[in-house]
């Protein structure tokens, strides 16, 4: 196994363990025995747990960042309900660490993780705005598209969590939420 693929082999051990309990409690231990190597060769990738941890998790935002960069052509709901599948997709194949990455209080949470939690925000704010086709946003707008995104952040963890909605309904209400918070926010602004 190529060195690449090894350390990919230990996030990919790791993001399967934060699916059977919180990243804070998966010790080196358990990734290594997950992942079939020794001790000494998880340390030649990682220089502690907490690397790893931080790996895993950026893992799971530059596959939410290409889910949101796949945006079909057409009118704008078509368009952002293919950007809100490719998140609830990437939020399902990586469901621990997603999970992991937005609850409140992780203890692995740190400025990085919050850092790259963000710019999976402002490029969803940008596709929407991009798919909208508005190049200069009021405040108001800017206000709405990150609560919305905060509504997804909520609903994914909800969902993934639950299951209570059906998969393919997801989607479609998900952009029904954003619908409505844009008719308001036009609303308000001509008001």
């Amino acid at each position: 196994m190529s060195p690449q693929a090894r350390r990919d082999d230990l996030i990919r051990a790791a993001l399967d363990l934060f699916g059977s309990r919180p990243p804070e409690l998966v010790t080196v231990d358990d990734i290594v025995a997950a992942a079939e190597v020794s001790r000494p060769l998880f340390y030649r990738y990682f220089p502690n747990l907490r690397e790893l941890q931080v790996e895993a998790l950026r893992t799971v935002t530059d596959g939410l960042i290409d889910g949101l960069a796949g945006l079909e052509e057409g009118p704008p709901e078509v368009r952002l309900r293919a950007a809100v599948r490719g998140l609830i997709d990437v939020a399902d194949n990586y469901r621990a660490g997603y999970i992991a990455l937005l609850r409140s209080g992780s203890v692995i949470a740190t400025s990085e993780t919050d850092a790259a939690v963000d710019a999976v925000r402002n490029r969803a704010v940008a596709l929407i705005l991009d798919a909208l086709d508005v190049k200069d946003p009021s405040p108001l707008l800017l206000l709405t598209l990150r609560c919305w995104t905060a509504v997804v952040e909520g609903a994914l963890l909800s969902w993934l969590q639950e299951r209570s909605v059906a998969r393919d309904e997801l989607d479609g209400w998900l952009v029904g939420q954003l619908t409505a918070m844009l008719a308001a926010t036009e609303a308000h602004e001509r008001g």
